[in-house]
């Protein structure tokens, strides 16, 4: 059974939003992912958010571009974790996403990543699930000291 759920606010944010799924196929974490508007398919998203709860969800994250108003359409209804990716789009470049995504009002808390940061954001997923799960807990271990190897060679190569 799923415990993520991914939501794109369209296909053109799939390649994106992909990332996220990516870290979560590395971590064996299951997901769900698909695409959903809060503007142009708000019933949509409603039902989703409703799946969602009765499936058991533990976290979704959700990528919007523009406006960007899904992540908070979405934790608006979803009791648990919502992640927000803000996704370079437009004129502004993904700076109005970013705003539009954390600027949540008081009581409905969206945790935001950096514009296009969906592997982040499947990271902080997997951090969430971690919490009760050591199996995840000890996988996201071996991925730090495996981030702090990399640099290390990285350096080591410079010399």
């Amino acid at each position: 059974m799923a415990k993520i759920l991914i939501i794109a606010a369209s296909d053109s944010s799939l390649p994106a939003m992909n990332e996220a799924a990516k870290i979560l196929e590395e971590f064996g974490v299951e997901y769900e992912i698909t695409v959903s508007s809060a503007h142009r398919s708000p019933d949509r998203t409603k039902q989703l958010v409703d799946q969602a709860k009765r499936d058991e969800i533990k976290v979704i994250i959700c990528g919007a571009g523009l406006a960007a108003h899904l992540a908070g359409v979405v934790a608006a209804d979803f009791p648990l974790p919502v992640i927000g990716v803000p996704l370079q789009d437009g004129p502004l470049q993904g700076i109005d996403s970013l705003l539009a995504t954390m600027q949540m009002p008081s009581g409905v808390p969206v945790a935001t990543v950096a514009i296009n940061g969906a592997k982040n954001a499947g990271v902080l997923a997997v951090q969430s699930l971690a919490t009760s799960e050591k199996n995840l807990e000890n996988k996201l271990i071996d991925y730090k000291k495996k981030l702090a190897k990399n640099v290390e060679a990285k350096a080591a190569q410079m010399k």
